[in-house]
């Protein structure tokens, strides 16, 4: 018993698949990329040898239109194959073609092979734009607007992303770059919307497709390469503190616990009666001590941090450029000045 396949790819959608995605043992697989050589070859080798089974992965693949696919289904069925489709959505006893269902197989089908062809027609599209660096399909990002054949700045909402952008250099706050614009603009975004805008690719100049395509310098950034690299930076810092603690308007929220209990302290916000000058403390939040740990003045505990940072900072520096194994300048300068034009011999 011969069986043969076909499948058909079209290099603009989809890789080739592999052999073993029949489950069968197949004599011989015909594969088209694109046109359909392989199809009229197994037509003529069915006119000569044809086989008892022929599969297929969909039934759209053995034409361009409901009329081309019912003729060859026509074809095949006149040379005695039976024809298994094994993705499609016809049942599996319906999927072996024979001359009593045919046509009632045609009608089954005719919904199922439009639809996927119309969607391919999309799709291949779609691919054609990618390779002429065309926008995706939809609205453009905030702060561009589509033009003929790429995005072009927006002159009325464009400068408010960047100020997002240079605010959360300065800071490094997501929250706080949120709230800022907010303030300023009068805009408000969600935290996972600024977390996109600082992530997506289009502010950065490129164009990011559906199959996570990326295609560089299309179009006129809002952030420079310095700038996207700082970002990135910035994003992975915050990956090692809690959201809340990476955004929030103090610098030791989330960074501080108690030498006695162990326990991390949060920052506490006291104000005195008619007046409007306010006290900061640092108290435990879950102290397992009796009496509990006192709190501490916000002000002193941060000064004595910084004091401590500025301490340290610099020798932790010589230490790691002493580690670095740096090379020999003088041997460099030696080999530059040999291979120098003045230095040969005439």
């Amino acid at each position: 018993m011969k069986i043969v396949a076909y499948v058909y790819s079209d290099p603009l959608l989809e890789t080739p698949p592999e052999r073993s995605i029949w489950g069968w043992e197949v004599d011989w697989v015909y594969q088209d990329l694109g046109g359909r050589q392989a199809l009229e070859q197994l037509f003529q080798d069915c006119q000569t040898d044809p086989p008892a089974y022929l599969l297929l992965r969909r039934f759209e693949e053995l034409g361009d239109s409901v009329p081309q696919v019912w003729d060859r289904l026509v074809q095949l069925e006149a040379m005695a194959v039976k024809i298994i489709a094994l993705e499609s959505a016809v049942e599996p006893d319906d999927s072996i073609l024979t001359r009593a269902d045919l046509i009632q197989l045609l009608v089954t089908i005719q919904t199922e092979v439009q639809t996927q062809h119309r969607r391919q027609r999309i799709a291949r599209g779609h691919s054609k734009n990618r390779l002429k660096t065309l926008p995706p399909p939809g609205k453009a990002p905030y702060g561009y607007r589509r033009g003929k054949d790429r995005y072009v700045l927006d002159r009325s909402t464009a400068p408010m992303v960047k100020d997002f952008f240079e605010r959360f250099l300065i800071y490094g706050s997501l929250r706080g770059a949120v709230r800022y614009l907010e303030q300023r603009y009068g805009k408000k975004i969600s935290v996972s919307t600024g977390r996109r805008w600082l992530t997506n690719p289009v502010y950065r100049g490129d164009l990011a497709y559906k199959n996570a395509a990326i295609v560089s310098s299309t179009h006129a950034p809002i952030l420079s390469r310095e700038e996207s690299a700082q970002v990135d930076r910035l994003l992975r810092r915050n990956q090692a503190i809690a959201p809340r603690s990476a955004s929030a308007p103090r610098s030791l929220a989330g960074l501080v616990s108690c030498q006695e209990c162990q326990s991390l302290m949060t920052i506490s916000r006291v104000t005195a009666y008619r007046k409007t000058r306010e006290y900061l403390y640092l108290r435990p939040t879950n102290c397992p001590q009796k009496p509990k740990c006192k709190s501490l003045p916000y002000e002193a505990v941060l000064s004595t941090t910084i004091q401590r940072i500025c301490q340290n900072l610099p020798q932790a520096v010589d230490q790691l450029v002493d580690q670095l194994i740096l090379p020999d300048m003088g041997k460099i300068k030696a080999g530059i000045q040999g291979r120098s034009p003045t230095n040969k011999e005439f």
